[in-house]
């Protein structure tokens, strides 16, 4: 089974990921990963990346499909399934990936949206600290740390991001809403969408996503 996950930030996609992943042993494919891999190994795609990137520009969305592909041809992935995350972002991006697949045996079967509200993504994001030790997530409103701004894991500092301040949440949206929330309805022609509310709490939208999958 071959799944896309799409949603604002601070829906839950990363942490809903996670559990499929580990409950499911789909093969998580994201982009910032597959294109270090790819500068890493110094595949022939990786480094016509690393020239746009040595220049300080975006990597076009034409390069970042073909590496995307070269990842999901991986016989390892296709026999797994896989879970792409943040990406398509764009309807480009998405007529890019379609492309792609035509000419494999790779199809996708479901595009999970998780439709949130701007109060519960603020709430969300605003309230997130991340441990600078282990890196683990709490929210000073729905996962407080049992002491205050220290791990409960490690007992480091807990801080903000600073992409996670409450006005850069407001322009984070800003820049779904215009760039990638028109890939819902492109999937919902294409019938393959499935929305959940991702105003529910993670457990009860896993439990959701699990009933139609």
């Amino acid at each position: 089974m071959n799944i896309i996950l799409v949603g604002p930030p601070g829906a839950g996609k990363g942490t809903l990921a996670e559990r499929l992943i580990e409950n499911k042993g789909f093969a998580h494919i994201s982009t910032g990963q597959i294109l270090r891999e790819a500068l890493a190994n110094k595949t022939k795609v990786g480094l016509e990346a690393k020239e746009y990137m040595d220049r300080g520009e975006l990597v076009p969305d034409e390069v970042v499909t073909r590496i995307v592909m070269e990842k999901l041809k991986e016989k390892e992935i296709q026999k797994a399934g896989f879970i792409l995350d943040g990406f398509p972002r764009t309807i480009n991006q998405a007529e890019l990936l379609d492309k792609g697949l035509s000419s494999t045996s790779v199809r996708l079967d479901y595009v999970i949206y998780l439709e949130a509200s701007e109060k519960t993504i603020i709430r969300r994001l605003s309230g997130r600290r991340i441990c600078r030790g282990c890196g683990k997530n709490f929210n000073i409103y729905t996962m407080q740390p049992k002491k205050e701004s220290l791990c409960d894991a490690c007992g480091s500092e807990l801080y903000q991001r600073d992409d996670d301040k409450e006005e850069t949440v407001k322009n984070r949206l800003d820049v779904y809403k215009e760039s990638t929330e028109p890939l819902i309805d492109y999937y919902r022609k294409k019938g393959i969408l499935e929305t959940f509310d991702g105003d529910k709490q993670i457990d009860d939208i896993y439990s959701d996503i699990m009933r139609v999958l």
